[in-house]
């Protein structure tokens, strides 16, 4: 997401693609017209204690500030948690409205893990500066489920078959459905119950 937004603003990067972009912590652009802010706490008069998005883009020109949080939860939770984050950042929102006296929003961006999303996704993303494709960002989302899952088989494979010899052939079969089995397929009753459903 930061990458997108500061390709569109035109921000000059040092990377050619979102992968190997590392954001810096402060973007500013256009003579300090728009500042991008990458996880940084915003400075109010009181004291909020849940005042760091993950993104803060503040267009000084136009007088707003949009606060984007990004999240990845469970599928079933995808709606709990954009409503959660709503009533997280509202205090945030008012305070930098009378502080700054600027119009500010949050703007969120949540899937679940194996890429579910809400209604009220698309509408979201487009209000965000820069091309955001919605099945990039899910097929995103599924490729850090898939390396998640990676990382538990071989850890739970090293702790059972600690005292084995042979540790590099050990439970390959947990292993291959981990890296080339699609999501639907590693969570379906036949995998992990052992019979078909």
């Amino acid at each position: 997401m930061h990458f997108n937004i500061c390709k569109e603003i035109g921000v000059q990067l040092d990377k050619k693609h979102w992968y190997e972009h590392v954001p810096n912590s402060v973007v500013t652009y256009q003579g300090g017209k728009v500042t991008i802010l990458w996880n940084q706490q915003m400075q109010t008069d009181r004291t909020i204690p849940i005042n760091k998005p993950d993104i803060i883009i503040r267009d000084n020109e136009n007088g707003t500030c949009m606060l984007v949080d990004v999240a990845i939860s469970g599928d079933r939770n995808v709606i709990k948690k954009e409503a959660e984050k709503i009533l997280k950042y509202k205090d945030l929102t008012i305070e930098i409205q009378r502080m700054r006296n600027i119009k500010a929003r949050v703007v969120l961006v949540i899937t679940g893990a194996t890429g579910t999303i809400s209604k009220s996704f698309r509408k979201y993303v487009r209000n965000i500066a820069g091309n955001h494709d919605v099945k990039e960002l899910q097929k995103t989302t599924k490729l850090g489920t898939a390396h998640i899952l990676r990382k538990v088989v071989a850890h739970k494979n090293k702790r059972t078959n600690a005292g084995t010899r042979d540790k590099g052939t050990i439970n390959n079969k947990d292993r291959i459905a981990a890296t080339m089995c699609p999501l639907r397929t590693w969570f379906s009753r036949e995998y992990v119950y052992g019979y078909p459903a």
